[in-house]
């Protein structure tokens, strides 16, 4: 193996040890906490991290040894039943977080008539429709054969066996991404937006409040006015910081690979051995990086996480009162969290 396939190897590693440290935790902090469970759009998060748990396991080390080998590292019934996960597995990640956005943009733009818009029961219909519309371009893939070992992504995934099939085979992939990716990408761009506008006019009134303020405190300080100067650049900021990062990392990560697949059904193309598998790393890093986008990195996932660590450690760092912890989810659908 060259320098180039070893550093694709231990990428690839790296993506699978974070990968499944922070999905496993992810998924513990919703055993553990109470007011997890209790809140709808943990019915997303839990799919969604259960989806990358099982990449992670069943995926990616069969493209590990893949790059290793240079060869397929297993039979050819285990490399379709391995084909098949994946192209299930990536179809309901995509979904998850479409259905991630319209909740957040029901909590966001309809927020008293949220609990009757987006209860548990819509919840579950959304994710019920998510593995059926998932399950089925595998089962298809499955029946024609266009599963198989593919050496340009070094994976059990999507593959052409005979050219004989080439139009159906190219058909069926336009079909599965424009109703996988191209799906959920124009959800997540109408859903997001729309919580942008709303954000941008919650923050621009809180601006006009504070400049109000600081014009009549004629004897503030000129820190403390700094200091608000500051904070108000920040909220303006902070809506266009994290909405980049939502559609930024599902565009990021998914797009190279998606375009690769569509250039590859071209017959005179031909794909670049490293680029696939660098592509195919890509979308295994959407894996690593979503429970920090949508679970780990707020202040309930970190307040559960102290108090297991209280827990293992057997010490009570901070005492009961009367701070009830499904207020920080409320206030991470408030607007003035999002500005």
């Amino acid at each position: 193996m060259d320098l180039a396939g070893v550093l694709l190897a231990f990428i690839l590693v790296l993506v699978l040890v974070i990968s499944l440290l922070s999905n496993l935790l992810v998924l513990l902090c919703f055993i553990y906490s109470t007011e997890l469970r209790k809140q709808v759009p943990g019915v997303f998060l839990v799919n969604l991290s259960f989806c990358n748990l099982l990449l992670t396991v069943l995926n990616m080390p069969f493209t590990l040894l893949g790059i290793l080998r240079n060869q397929p590292p297993v039979g050819d019934c285990i490399c379709k039943a391995v084909g098949f996960l994946e192209t299930f597995l990536t179809s309901n990640t995509m979904l998850s977080m479409a259905a991630l956005s319209i909740d957040k943009w029901i909590a966001v733009v309809f927020p008293l008539s949220y609990t009757s818009k987006m209860r548990y029961k819509d919840a579950l219909l959304l994710m019920s429709y998510s593995w059926i519309h998932s399950l089925t371009f595998p089962l298809v893939s499955l029946f024609f054969s266009w599963v198989d070992y593919s050496n340009v992504y070094a994976s059990c995934t999507l593959h052409l066996g005979e050219e004989t099939e080439r139009r159906r085979f190219t058909v069926f992939t336009i079909v599965f991404h424009a109703t996988s990716f191209m799906l959920s990408l124009v959800i997540l761009c109408f859903t997001y937006l729309k919580v942008f506008k709303v954000a941008r006019f919650h923050c621009k009134r809180i601006d006009i409040i504070t400049m109000q303020t600081l014009v009549l405190l004629v004897d503030i300080h000129p820190s403390v006015k700094q200091r608000c100067l500051n904070e108000q650049k920040r909220r303006r900021q902070r809506a266009t910081k994290k909405i980049s990062i939502f559609i930024g990392s599902f565009v990021i990560c998914f797009a190279p690979y998606i375009i690769t697949r569509l250039i590859e059904l071209l017959p005179f193309v031909t794909i670049n051995y490293y680029w696939g598998i660098v592509s195919k790393c890509l979308t295994y890093s959407k894996a690593a990086s979503d429970p920090f986008v949508y679970s780990l990195l707020r202040q309930q996932y970190k307040k559960v996480m102290i108090n297991i660590v209280n827990r293992i450690l057997k010490r009570d760092l901070y005492p009961s009162s009367g701070y009830n912890s499904s207020l920080d989810t409320e206030n991470d659908y408030c607007l003035h969290r999002t500005c």
